[in-house]
């Protein structure tokens, strides 16, 4: 038996279903430290657009992808539990903010946004990452929305409130991820201020036949033009879909109706036909 799995049994996980979650948690975690080492990341990228303008993309969402030695092509989903409270979690959102800096200086049109956990605001190499590029280039923060999960901003919401409040300064956006997801105090909503709210994708499929998810999602659309928050529906997957939303006031829409994450966009230069680090 191998001392991790000797370790396991000590902590009392003996049944072979927690063995089994055990087990996949360390190769997840085993798998992104060797992409990291080895530069095996990337983003894939998925247009956001505006709802009265479907053809054209409000801005993109750059999502970060690691792979693995055969070449396969990893999305966040199947790691970023496993890493969120590590280390290397923040060295994710590092490589995710530096791949985004990079495509946004190599195209001038694009307005990018990249995801991060509350958690790394005083990392110390995210925050270099960050600054640096800006001094270089201050136009970057015209064109850069960083995304943080609900989840996430409720773990330290003064230090999340100063950060965003001095980056907004800088000309940056902040739009809450996976808004509606049950997490959020409406009172910190009003204090955080952010530019765009993302409503979970639970609210939105199939929602043009769920008279409850789309009352629950008028009333965040409300919400959000109290504020004066931009709102986008996330997971928008059907004509239908994308009909009712735009009827019920969505500001913005995202999801495989729209265009599916790609590695190599059209928008793309041929010889940056993927970004990678």
């Amino acid at each position: 038996m191998g001392r991790e799995r000797a370790e396991i049994y000590r902590a009392g996980l003996s049944d072979p279903l927690s063995l089994a979650v055990a087990e996949r948690d360390r190769n997840a975690v085993e798998l992104v430290r060797e992409a990291l080492a080895e530069n095996r990341a990337m983003l894939a990228f998925q247009p956001v657009v505006r709802s009265d303008v479907p053809d054209q993309p409000a801005f993109h969402e750059g999502l970060i992808r690691i792979m693995d030695r055969s070449g396969r092509i990893i999305p966040a989903r199947d790691f970023i539990d496993q890493v969120e409270l590590d280390v290397l979690g923040r060295e994710i959102d590092c490589m995710a903010l530096r791949l985004g800096l990079d495509v946004l200086q190599r195209v001038p049109a694009l307005r990018l946004s990249v995801n991060m956990s509350a958690r790394s605001i005083g990392y110390p190499r995210w925050k270099r990452i960050l600054h640096r590029a800006l001094r270089n280039d201050p136009t970057l923060g015209e064109r850069l929305i960083l995304e943080i999960t609900e989840r996430s901003a409720m773990v330290m919401p003064d230090i999340v409130r100063a950060f965003m409040s001095d980056l907004q300064e800088q000309g940056i956006s902040f739009a809450l991820d996976d808004f509606g997801a049950g997490y959020t105090s409406f009172r910190y909503l009003r204090d955080f201020m952010f530019d765009i709210i993302k409503i979970d994708g639970s609210f939105i499929r199939d929602i043009h036949r769920n008279p409850d998810n789309r009352a629950l999602t008028e009333a965040l659309i409300s919400l959000a033009r109290h504020f004066d928050m931009l709102a986008v529906a996330e997971m928008v997957e059907t004509q239908a879909d994308a009909d009712c939303l735009a009827e019920a006031g969505i500001d913005g829409m995202q999801g495989y109706y729209f265009g599916v994450p790609t590695v190599r966009p059209l928008w793309l230069p041929d010889e940056d036909s993927r970004i990678s680090a």
